[in-house]
Order: C-alpha cells, then structure tokens, then sequence
C-alpha cells in the first residue's frame, strides 16, 4: 500500500532505534519545526508583502503550491537518510566526482556572502529597536559571534528547542498581524484559485512566488537534522513524513500571513515596498504610523527571531554538511547516518571550522560592501543548487542506491520533476537577469 507521495508504508525496520510501539507521533516532531525556521527568512516574507502589495490575494494559491513542493523535496531528502542509512552528500558522491566539486564551490562562495547577508539581516531589527546603542556593522558582528559561540557549544537537542522558541514568536507575530488588518476571507478564499495576474511577466513572478517559499540549501539539510534527532531508520519513516508536513504547514502559515498583510495594508494603499530586508523595516515604519508603536515593536521582534533563525539554523545544518563533505573528500569511505546522531559531527573540526568560515571572514563584506563578481557567481550558484538537489533526488531515489520498497512512487517523482524544472526555469532566469557586462 502507498501513501499519499505514492511510496510503500507496510515495511519498517525491525531493528535500531524505532519509536516504542503505540505513542503518538507528534511527540516526536522537531526537524521539521528546524528547517520551517531556518528556511524561512525575512527576504521570502519581503517576497511574499511585495506579491500582496501587487496582486492582492491573486497568487495565494502560489504560495501554497510553493510549500507542496517544498514537501517532496524535504521529504525525498529524509527518505534516502532514513531507507539507506547514508547521508545525502554520500549519496551524491556516488553519482560522480562532479557533485563533489559543485558541492565545494557552493559551500564556499555561498557560506561567505550568506554570513554576511544573515547577519546584516538579523542586526536590522536589533538596531531598529535600540537606534542608539550602536552602528549597524556591529550589531551584525555581535549576531555573528552569539551564533558562532552557540553552535559551537551546544549539540542539536538544545539547538532545537530554541528554534522552536524562535518559531513560537515568528508564529504568534504574524498572525497577529494577519488578524490586526482584517483579511477579507472572501477574497482571500478566491485566491485559491489558480488565476494569473493581469500584468507583464506574471509567469516568472508566480514561478519566484512558488520556489521562494522557504528554504533552498536547508532543504538538503532536512535529513542530516534527521539524523541528528536520532532517526538513523525506516522504523521512523512515518515520524519523519508527519514531521515534514507540519514543518511546511507551518511555513504556509507564515506566507500566507504575510500576503494577508500584504494583500490589506498595502495593496489596498497602493503602497511599494523596497526588496530585501530593507523592506521589513519598511514595514515597521507603516505599521507604526497605521497602529502605533507597540504593533510596530512587537513586529520588530519577530523579524528578529525570522532572521536569527535561519541564521543559526544555517551554521548548523551546513556546517554539519560540510563535515560530512570532508569526511568523504578524505576517503573514510560510506558516510553513516548514525555518525551525525551521535553528535561526533558536531563536534568535529570540519563543522567548526566551517562555523568559523560562516563568521569570521564575511565580516570583510559588512564595512566593504559586497564584491559585484562574488554576488554574481554567489546569485547564480543559488539558482542552481535547487534544481541539483531535485534532479539527483531523483536519481538515487530510482536506482539501485535505494532499497526497492523506498524508491519513488508515480507521486514522488512527478512532484520532483516538477520542482526541478521549476527550479531549472528560475536559475535561468537567474542567470539571465545578471550583468554579466559589468562583470567582465
């Protein structure tokens, strides 16, 4: 018999680590509350109040849709965790040396620029709050080192609760605020319907709306946190397929929130917001005039928790991905996923220095600005990460590297091609959209 993504759920392991018989799933749920945290940051919420701010509740459906696909992609990415017993960058490198070198690239180009971004990103809101304590760069110094000094001494258990303390308040602020501007319900269920909006390039605007909803690299992270909470088998297979649908349920929550805030306090207005995290102080500026200060404060710490979430998320769930990329780069043969839910990933010296790359030497960017070259080769390697993670999903999740009863059902696959060539669609653009002049 096959679940709903058209896989077979008669068969769990018999031995290892299971679930004790008869207690409920949702005691065990915690990856998932890690990734919705992570992958959500204040530049997808910006995206989500600008397509509110245009369309009003036109592309709604777009970003549900957006978090089906998120689904299979998390999903597949903690399937092969779990039905092989191997990580995903093990997995990769079994496809060839290939993945390897686009791998190494990315983490490094990706984690340099990303620390900066992250941290500029969660200073923001700390200096909004208290505009005369100190300059910005030093608000982010201060977030990069906090992050730093707490992955670095704390393993996933900790890690986790406070994650989801972070997705507590990033939960209870928005959909305050979806309720404070009194969504039109009426309107809002007409959104559902797949209409595209009356505009130029309202193709490629809902295709961003749809792959930007939560997470690009967090996604292949999903199953080292997996592995991290002590899922190491099939016998968790269920927990793990419950725990990433709440995860994205919780991801729809906060996007929708934000397109119903989107959708009143700025569509109806006829008010632009400026992209990136800039436009979340924007936000604040609005919600202060329109509702007053403490509305305006009480957002302020939820951009906070937004921005520090994927932050420290980030240090954590690449940097144990980068360990794992060393520890096979260095030929210790098969990558186990009961090496990561031991905690000897964390506190290997691949992860800290990893954590160190992430901290340290994107402070350069924070009083240089960012290299115009970098940014470019940084934009267009994120562009494709998604549609290499969908596309070599599909490819281990077919083939003998995974045990029959575990490879894709009709389901599976068709929501991954569709996330791949959606992704593919993206990064072209992407790529397209650079000034590829300038950097020459």
């Amino acid at each position: 018999m096959a679940d709903t993504t058209g896989n077979p759920t008669s068969t769990e392991a018999s031995s290892g680590n299971n679930p004790p018989p008869g207690t409920s799933r949702w005691r065990y749920l915690g990856p998932g509350i890690v990734v919705a945290a992570t992958g959500v940051g204040a530049g997808d919420l910006v995206a989500t109040l600008i397509a509110g701010s245009n369309f009003g509740y036109t592309l709604l459906w777009a970003a549900i849709i957006g978090c089906l696909v998120k689904i299979s992609l998390a999903e597949a990415a903690g399937r092969w965790h779990l039905s092989t017993g191997r990580t995903l960058f093990d997995g990769w490198a079994g496809l060839g040396r290939w993945t390897t070198w686009f791998f190494a690239v990315y983490a490094v180009v990706w984690g340099f620029v990303y620390g900066a971004a992250a941290m500029s990103s969660s200073a923001l809101p700390l200096q909004a709050l208290f505009p005369n304590v100190m300059d910005l760069e030093w608000w982010a110094i201060g977030c990069g080192l906090l992050g730093l000094v707490f992955v670095w001494f704390n393993q996933y258990a900790i890690f986790e609760k406070v994650m989801t303390v972070l997705v507590g308040v990033m939960f209870v602020v928005t959909v305050y605020l979806a309720i404070r501007v009194t969504p039109n319900l009426g309107d809002a269920f007409a959104g559902l319907l797949p209409v595209l909006p009356d505009e130029k390039d309202s193709i490629l605007n809902t295709l961003g709306l749809i792959g930007g909803v939560g997470g690009t690299i967090t996604l292949a992270a999903y199953g080292y946190w997996v592995n991290a909470k002590g899922w190491t088998n099939t016998g968790w297979m269920k927990v793990m397929r419950l725990d990433n649908r709440v995860a994205y349920a919780t991801t729809g929550v906060f996007v929708i929130a934000m397109l119903f805030v989107g959708a009143e306090l700025l569509h109806s207005a006829n008010i632009a917001l400026a992209g990136g995290d800039k436009g979340m102080l924007q936000l604040g500026d609005i919600l202060e005039a329109e509702y007053g200060t403490v509305t305006a404060k009480f957002f302020l710490i939820g951009f906070f928790a937004t921005s520090y979430s994927s932050l420290i998320g980030v240090w954590h769930g690449v940097s144990l991905m980068f360990a794992d990329f060393v520890a096979r780069f260095r030929g210790e043969g098969e990558q186990k996923g009961e090496k990561v839910a031991s905690g000897a990933r964390e506190r290997s010296w691949p992860f800290r220095a990893y954590l160190l790359w992430l901290t340290f030497p994107p402070i350069v960017l924070l009083f240089q600005g960012e290299p115009f070259r970098l940014i470019i080769v940084y934009g267009v390697l994120g562009a494709a990460f998604l549609p290499f993670l969908a596309g070599t999903l599909i490819w281990l999740l077919n083939s003998s590297h995974t045990p029959r009863e575990w490879r894709n059902g009709p389901v599976s696959n068709a929501m991954l091609a569709i996330a791949g060539l959606l992704f593919l669609v993206l990064c072209v653009k992407q790529i397209w959209d650079q000034q590829w002049s300038d950097f020459f």
